[in-house]
Parts: C-alpha cells; structure tokens; sequence
C-alpha cells in the first residue's frame, strides 16, 4: 500500500532568508508532460535539471493504461536523460496511468506494488490535449476501481473540468466541483485525490476547506497571468492551456492559496511543450511550455505577491509530504538576476518550441 500523508491542518515551515539569492531544498514538479520520442529526448533535461522527481502524465497516444506500459515509458524517459547529459540517478520520474472506463482493479493492485508508478489520472473524455480515451462518466464505469484505490492508497489525480459543450469554458472547473467532485468524494472519502492545475476562486477554496485526503497543484502561468494575456495585441496562442487562464479574482485566489501556510498546495508546473506550427495555427493546441524557467517564474510570482520566503515550501516540502515520499537532500539556488526567455528552443525536426513568456524579462533565475 502507498503511504501518502493525509494531514491537513495547517503547519509550522521552515522559512528562508530572502536577499539576492534565495537558497532552497530542491524541488519536484508534481504534474509534468514529458512527451515521447524525439520531442521527449529534447524537453526532458528541462525538468531534470532543476526537479529531483517529477510525476509523469500518461497521455500519449497510446495512452498509458497498464503498469507494462508505464514501465516502459519510465525506461525511455531515463534514456532520454541520459542522452541529454542528465547524470544517472539524479532525476526520477514517477509514472502514472491513464484511468479509462475499463481499468481493472488488477491493475490498480499492481499500480500499489510497483515501485516508480505513483498515481491514476483522470481525463474526462475531450477535455484536454490527447483525452478522447478517457472517462465518460466515473462514478458510473469506475466505482470498482476507485474502491480499489481507495483500499491501496494510491492517489487519483483529477483533471477537473466538465466537457459539456453547453458550459462556457471558463466555468467548467467550478461545475466540475459541483457535479463530479462533491459527490466522487462523498462515495470515496478515504481516496487520495489531487486537483490538478486548479485555476479558479472555487477550486481553491474547496480544496483549502474540504475534509479528508486532498491537495493541489497549481502552475506558473495561472499564478503570473490572466485570461487578458491571450488577448493582448491580439491572439497569442503561446499562452493557451486547459484549462484555460481565469479572471484576475481568481488569480488573486490561487496567489493567496499558494502562498499560504496550508500544505494542501503544492508546484505543477503543468508543462505541456507543442511545437510552434501547432499551436500558432488554426485550431491551435492547449498548452505552455514552461519547464526551462518555471522556478524564475513561480520566484517572481511570489515575490510579486510578498511571500518569497515561502517559495521553499510550496515548490520543495508539501508535495512529498502529502506524497508520503521523504524530501529532497539536496538544494537549489535562485538569484536575483535579470533573465530574458529565449524567443524559441530547439525541438523536432522541421520545427521549434516557444516557451511561455518568449522574449520577457524575469528578475530570478537559477544558479546553475
């Protein structure tokens, strides 16, 4: 069974001295898209280099549904790694497995006794890049499963939106709670379930005032950004994700929540690389790539918001804490340096990758 740290309550943390340079336990990205193939070979050092471990989505295509393939996507993410010059047990990625309507409690057994494969992520069907073989309806195909991870402790990790084309985009995380999650939780009490990329006031508060086992991840960009960036001087699909950037009030909420003392919320970055000619075209994919500089990121949101001395705790300790997995020994150390994101990095062949904030000017970086 996977030990996983249910506290709730709100904790005493460490907190660092702030001055030019911020020293910090290293970090793990608790929602990363690594990709597969040779855009995975040209993505993955982006994370290895500055998170010990990251937990791995499953949607690919195919997606990862068995614990067979699980294994062997982690293979090739280590390769991978290798390959770009990551030094051999300094990265590890947590695989996950992508729940359909037909996951068996057998595999969710083997999920709990394999070590490296952590979670079970939900996508109800259509809501997000590479979703069409997920969930229908969960609590109608998935109620024996998610009994069996409930018995074995292994986490369900939610993307939380409705997909009914009646509800307007920017609402469907909030139905979502309403319609899935309230009841999901009501039937399944004792499951571990993180909320993944939340993005709104609602998800926030619900997961900051909720009962039992629950946490959060929440990205750079939904911290930093609202729904205005897409718009400004016109459509910049650069930074379109799903879901997709909120109103102010609810970036406001999501600053507030990461920035509490509560270990409910935790670092995803959410980084999901496309290569330019798909998102800059006419149905233009979901996703920001964000992996290169994401802690310059999280570091200038924090210390727009006051509170970079609490950066160490959202990025490094509450995440294995409600993992159940020990912290990181090592460290991390950003300084305060004017960092200007490149314009476009090297990705497949025939094209290239935009990175959020292409161009911008960040006041953190990481001290290699």
């Amino acid at each position: 069974m996977k030990t996983i740290n249910t506290m709730s309550i709100e904790l005493k943390e460490h907190v660092p001295t702030v001055g030019d340079t911020l020293t910090i336990i290293q970090p793990d990205d608790w929602h990363v898209h690594l990709r597969d193939g040779a855009a995975l070979e040209a993505v993955v050092a982006d994370t290895a280099r500055h998170y010990a471990r990251a937990i791995v989505m499953p949607n690919l295509q195919p997606p990862v549904t068995t614990v067979a393939h699980a294994i062997q996507y982690r293979e090739a993410i280590l390769k991978a790694a290798e390959k770009a010059g990551v030094a051999k047990g300094s990265f590890e990625p947590l695989m996950t497995l992508y729940l359909t309507n037909n996951t068996s409690a057998d595999e969710i057994v083997r999920v709990s006794e394999t070590p490296g494969v952590q979670a079970v992520k939900l996508y109800p069907a259509g809501a997000t890049t590479h979703s069409e073989a997920g969930v229908t309806d969960i609590l109608k195909y998935c109620r024996v499963t998610l009994d069996m991870m409930q018995k074995k402790g292994v986490p369900l990790l939610v993307h939380g939106e409705v997909t009914d084309p009646e509800i307007d985009i920017f609402d469907r995380e909030a139905v979502f709670i309403d319609r899935v999650m309230i009841p999901l939780r009501a039937d399944f009490p004792e499951l571990k379930v993180v909320f993944e990329h939340i993005t709104t006031r609602d998800g926030a508060h619900y997961v900051r005032d909720s009962q039992g086992p629950i946490a959060a991840t929440i990205t750079p960009q939904h911290l930093l950004y609202n729904r205005n960036a897409i718009f400004k001087g016109g459509i910049r699909p650069h930074w379109y994700c799903l879901p997709i950037l909120k109103r102010e009030l609810h970036r406001q909420a999501l600053v507030e929540a990461a920035t509490s003392t509560s270990p409910r919320f935790f670092l995803g970055t959410d980084s999901a690389p496309h290569a330019k000619g798909q998102k800059e075209a006419a149905c233009g994919c979901a996703g920001c790539y964000n992996a290169l500089h994401a802690m310059s990121l999280y570091a200038s949101a924090f210390e727009q918001a006051g509170q970079l001395n609490r950066l160490e705790a959202f990025a490094s300790t509450r995440g294995p804490d409600f993992y159940g997995l020990p912290r990181n020994t090592k460290q991390m150390t950003l300084k305060r340096q004017n960092y200007v994101v490149p314009q476009y990095l090297p990705f497949i062949e025939g094209d290239t990758l935009v990175p959020l904030a292409a161009g911008e000017t960040l006041t953190w970086m990481v001290a290699e």
